[in-house]
């Protein structure tokens, strides 16, 4: 005869969940590179949020000492940290406001753009058939355009806006999440254990939300940390192209097209907003690269 023994119980109130969401913090915060790009985070959105109090101007107020008798922009130093731009707006003041754009962009757009991609890879994936065929032969046409081109077009056809430019982008970074949700979702809907749950009676419903979704989870958390990165440059990018967020906005792209022809005389005024740029950036890639070892099961036992 045979002893099975039982596990342990867990403590009053304690959830196999939050054991889980512990230990994936435990082992984050022993990632030195992944701590980093949390501080610089942490530091932009406080910037971002406390830009009011933070901030010694307007982003948009001309200041008559903010030009040199020449006309020139100020250097960093004394009252501009920073130094001015073309038009003696204090630097640093529009880059903590122009955080609040490339944020407020990045996460409602990685947002919008990684709900769309989960929905149409679930689906696609569990359901099969005509729907998964026409719903990815659609993914794959969109991803047959190059993103930026087709972000170019929108953007175009559309007065820009901090929301407009949102969807946009959106619009197309969802692909890559679609594909990859869908991979996930057939080798899921394959595995034994779901074989187990049809064949004592298990509805479509219960296998999905109870099986399919939670295993989807870790997968859908790198790509929304590591899409923020991507919809930050593409901002940035279609910001400094002209057909971004519209000025008198601050947007780090933006802030970047408008000085450009002060890049030998100024060079602050491009290499500051473009560190921001890449320092953010840097920071939520390194933040999805900890969480996707940690998060995948082929990953324990590394750390």
């Amino acid at each position: 005869m045979s002893l099975v023994t039982a596990p342990e119980p867990l403590p009053r109130g304690e959830t196999s969940a939050a054991t889980g969401s512990r230990s994936a913090l435990a082992r984050l915060v022993r990632r030195p590179l992944a701590v980093f790009g949390l501080l610089v985070i942490a530091i932009i959105i406080a910037g971002a949020v406390l830009a009011p109090w933070i901030a010694p101007y307007s982003p948009d107020e001309q200041i008559f000492e903010g030009l040199t008798l020449e006309g020139a922009p100020m250097p960093p130093g004394g009252a501009f940290l920073l130094g001015t731009d073309l038009l003696g707006r204090d630097l640093f003041s529009r880059l903590l406001y122009g955080a609040r754009t490339s944020l407020i962009i990045g996460i409602v757009a990685n947002g919008i753009a990684v709900t769309i991609g989960a929905l149409v890879g679930v689906t696609a994936g569990f359901f099969r058939g005509w729907v998964g065929t026409v719903l990815m032969r659609f993914t794959d046409l969109m991803m047959a355009f190059p993103a930026l081109l087709l972000a170019i077009v929108l953007a175009a056809l559309f007065r820009p806006s901090l929301w407009i430019v949102a969807l946009v982008i959106a619009m197309v970074n969802w692909v890559q999440v679609a594909r990859v949700v869908y991979t996930e979702t057939r080798s899921l809907t394959e595995r034994e254990f779901i074989e187990a749950e049809r064949s004592i009676g298990a509805g479509s419903a219960r296998i999905l939300f109870r099986h399919i979704l939670p295993h989807l989870v870790p997968t859908i958390v790198v790509w929304a940390t590591l899409g923020i990165a991507t919809t930050v440059l593409l901002e940035a990018t279609l910001s400094y192209l002209g057909i971004g967020v519209q000025p008198p906005t601050p947007s780090w792209g933006n802030i970047i097209f408008e000085n450009q022809t002060y890049f030998t005389s100024a060079p602050w005024l491009v290499f500051v907003p473009g560190v921001a740029i890449i320092l953010l950036a840097l920071a939520f890639n390194l933040v999805g690269d900890a969480l996707r070892d940690i998060l995948d099961p082929t990953q324990k036992g590394r750390d």
